[in-house]
């Protein structure tokens, strides 16, 4: 019998339903609905900007303070909570956020148009080896370029 269903956006999954058990397992199939509308509310999520991030001040703030007395007498526990704290402040003065686009949410940060270029390239060497218009030796200096 299912219990609970649990997804990360309120109304996302409608109409479960348990549609019997899968061979000799005592699993059962569950069969649900995505719903659409809560499929496309918009993401206002937001992610650390490290691009444009004061390290050097980040490390001033953190620097300027007397760790041995703030941490002093406390446990492990209140310790890190104060260290959190501290932290937490010091990255909203010095680490700007920017908001995700779906554009940038595709691929990783790291993968800049160069890489990308030479990604395709090599695959295009692949599926032409696989379908036999590339022997293997032509394909070898493509392969190496990543």
């Amino acid at each position: 019998m299912l219990d609970l269903v649990l997804t990360n956006k309120e109304a996302l999954v409608g109409d479960v339903k348990l549609k019997g058990s899968l061979g000799c397992s005592d699993h059962e199939m569950v069969e649900f609905r995505i719903l659409r509308a809560a499929r496309r509310a918009c993401s206002k999520l937001a992610t650390l900007d490290f691009r444009r991030a004061d390290f050097g001040l980040f490390r001033d703030l953190l620097g300027r303070i007397p760790w041995d007395k703030a941490l002093e007498a406390r446990g492990a526990q209140d310790s890190w909570l104060i260290f959190k704290h501290h932290l937490l402040q010091a990255q909203e003065r010095c680490i700007p956020t920017k908001r995700k686009s779906s554009k940038s949410t595709k691929r990783p940060p790291w993968m800049n148009k160069e890489l990308l270029g030479k990604v395709k390239q090599k695959k295009e060497a692949c599926r032409g080896w696989k379908q036999g218009q590339v022997d293997w030796f032509g394909l070898e200096g493509t392969l190496k370029i990543i």
